[in-house]
């Protein structure tokens, strides 16, 4: 497994391998590795020559700053879990000057008349994951890159930022991976107690239950959820609430 950690290093070997007509799966994290990135992985390793992990904190699609204080950071970990699984790279930049030269001068944005969902709650989130987004796929030149259906309205954006910029990678969404409990699995997961993780499942039981969005709502508030929006879209009854102070989101079909 190579550890590429500058743009340029990473350039030069991406593009040797597309010199050799190689397919290369891509999978984009903020690293604290899970079971969830694992099937990711494994995905993009099952469908392309190579399989590709980034692992970087991407600090412009945070609104909170304590939120990109408190995110976990576990690179030797990270990396022990990606060679036990096969993966041929792992591009990890040293520090935002390496893939910020400009300062986040230039970010690309998300225009819309009406802000929902995550675009509401989170302002300027977006703009964030779509400039690394599209730093990383022109850094890596993927032939497929894959996202986990968790944050849906984050696959949502990224796939018709790259029909409308006519990127060459196609974007694969990935299903929810969950804990035994029915939580999905997050990389913030690690912050909630042991109680508050059990309780926190109760999330995807509402979600799947029946009844209007509004009895939802009240059924998570009375369980202890700050619930910041309940909404249908996309198909998908999709849902933001905190707990102990972690926010946590989840979706599924309807």
């Amino acid at each position: 497994m190579i550890l590429l950690d500058s743009p340029h290093q990473a350039k030069q070997y991406f593009s040797e391998v597309k010199s050799e007509k190689k397919t290369i799966g891509f999978v984009p994290t903020m690293g604290a590795l899970h079971a969830g990135h694992g099937e990711l992985v494994k995905t993009a390793l099952r469908e392309n020559d190579l399989g590709v992990v980034s692992i970087y904190v991407n600090p412009t699609q945070f609104n909170q700053k304590s939120d990109f204080e408190k995110y976990p950071a576990q690179l030797d970990d990270d990396l022990k879990m990606l060679k036990s699984l096969g993966a041929h790279a792992v591009f990890a930049p040293r520090d935002s000057s390496s893939l910020y030269p400009d300062q986040f001068r230039y970010q690309l944005a998300l225009v819309e008349e009406t802000k929902y969902l995550e675009d509401l709650y989170r302002p300027g989130h977006f703009s964030g994951v779509l400039s690394v987004v599209m730093k990383l796929l022109q850094i890596i030149q993927p032939t497929r890159a894959y996202f986990g259906e968790k944050d849906y309205q984050q696959y949502h954006v990224i796939s018709q930022m790259a029909e409308a910029y006519f990127l060459d990678s196609e974007i694969i969404p990935c299903e929810t991976i969950r804990e035994p409990s029915g939580l999905a699995m997050s990389s913030r997961n690690v912050r909630l107690s042991p109680d508050g993780r059990k309780k926190a499942a109760e999330i995807y039981r509402v979600l799947k239950g029946q009844g209007s969005l509004d009895e939802m709502r009240k059924l998570l508030t009375s369980s202890g959820f700050k619930v910041e929006y309940l909404d249908e879209m996309f198909g998908r009854r999709l849902v933001a609430a905190w707990l102990e102070e972690v926010r946590l989101i989840d979706n599924v079909k309807i």
